[in-house]
């Protein structure tokens, strides 16, 4: 039923900070429940705290377990900022809808703050500013027309000069925006938090467990799993990360491989403000750092899904990043104490698919992720908790499913 792929190799950086347990039962018999979520990382995790928030029943299933999945795998730059530059999706999908994709990608950053700060999850969050460095892709002149179209839509963007961008971060290129009001944070945490946080609310949450099947109809729908037992919803959500179920369409998307590393803690050593850094080029390279003062840089993204090549790469992607991060900023230590490599699932556009499956009006999936893909997780737990409410979120078109 699942395009299975393994999802990550190596070992990331979170392995060398305890996150909170997570308890998941042994499924054994058959159950029902108003929702179903399959998959137990960021995203399952974002959507079981919202739809536990309003008071439905809820059961959880993962054919690994809580937090075994991709989200290990994360370099957890959580921005606003969509990988497509906005000027660039406003030729994709005209100026009005690429001005709302970016506003609603702010203020779901912002909600995600407030969320973190009022369930009080302990998961080493921290505002940053970023840098966009010019590149490959834009340069100094596109960089100024990109921070003006922002500015445009109301989101703030700041054109730093080649000689300002030296002064202020010791960063040698022909121009940045700086922004501000993006997140740094430790992924396992806040996975676990939510997680956590649902759990107390009631959800239930069974693992390891593999949906094999899937029925439904107008009034619900039906999960068989590979141990037997059936589990019957009002509704499924597949958050099953870049491995996709086959009754989602997959047309429009694709399998990227990236690699990154972290370096031993240098607190001493870090740049100006710890801004996080990416870059306008192909491929880009993308910087930040801990709270402990790690510096974690990934990058090198090829389009490509056999694992065995991916990984085949690590060492010498290792070695380029290793490279590429010392040119960057020459008093670091570059050397990697972490490196792993993963999976990740990316649109034309940059943005994510979120809603109901075409055909399957109470099967709602989410894909596609790219570089923003915490930001997009609570996109989706906003649109899909509004869905199965039944209301309507107002963006709910800018990332449906193409029908």
């Amino acid at each position: 039923m699942s395009r299975k792929l393994d999802l990550r190799s190596g070992t990331p950086v979170w392995s060398a900070y305890r996150s909170p347990s997570v308890p998941a039962d042994r499924l054994t018999r058959d159950v029902k429940t108003d929702v179903l979520i399959v998959g137990m990382g960021i995203s399952g995790a974002m959507m079981a705290e919202a739809l536990a928030r309003d008071g439905h029943s809820m059961i959880c299933i993962d054919r690994r377990g809580p937090l075994r999945g991709s989200t290990a795998a994360t370099t957890a730059l959580v921005q606003f900022e969509i990988d497509q530059p906005l000027i660039r999706l406003a030729r994709m999908i005209g100026s009005d809808a690429a001005r709302q994709a970016w506003r609603r990608s702010r203020l779901s950053l912002l909600n995600l703050r407030e969320r973190i700060a009022e369930l009080e999850i302990r998961c080493r969050s921290a505002g940053t500013p970023s840098l966009y460095l010019a590149g490959n892709k834009l340069g100094a002149s596109d960089l100024r027309r990109e921070a003006e179209a922002r500015r445009e839509a109301g989101i703030g963007a700041s054109i730093l000069t080649r000689q300002r961008l030296k002064e202020t971060f010791g960063i040698d290129r022909a121009a940045a925006i700086l922004s501000h009001g993006n997140l740094v944070l430790d992924p396992r945490k806040l996975t676990s938090g939510l997680l956590n946080t649902a759990l107390r609310r009631g959800a239930r949450f069974y693992a390891p467990v593999e949906a094999i099947a899937v029925e439904d109809n107008r009034l619900g729908v039906t999960v068989a799993t590979r141990n037997g037992p059936l589990i019957q919803a009002r509704h499924l959500v597949l958050t099953t990360g870049y491995e996709l179920l086959d009754i989602v369409p997959n047309t429009a998307h694709r399998i990227i491989s990236t690699w990154a590393i972290a370096t031993r803690p240098q607190p001493k050593e870090l740049w100006p403000l710890a801004a996080m850094i990416w870059e306008a080029s192909d491929p880009y390279l993308y910087v930040r750092a801990t709270s402990d003062g790690r510096v974690i840089c990934g990058g090198e993204d090829e389009e490509f899904t056999d694992e065995e090549r991916r990984d085949a790469l690590t060492a010498q992607k290792t070695d380029r990043l290793e490279e590429k991060l010392g040119e960057m900023f020459p008093q670091l230590d570059a050397a990697a104490e972490f490196a792993w490599s993963g999976s990740f699932g990316a649109t034309s556009t940059g943005l994510p698919i979120i809603g109901t499956v075409p055909g399957h009006p109470r099967v709602h999936a989410v894909m596609g992720y790219g570089g923003n893909g915490i930001t997009f997780s609570q996109i989706a737990s906003e649109i899909v908790s509004a869905s199965i409410a039944g209301s309507d979120d107002a963006d709910a078109s800018l990332f449906a499913f193409a029908t």
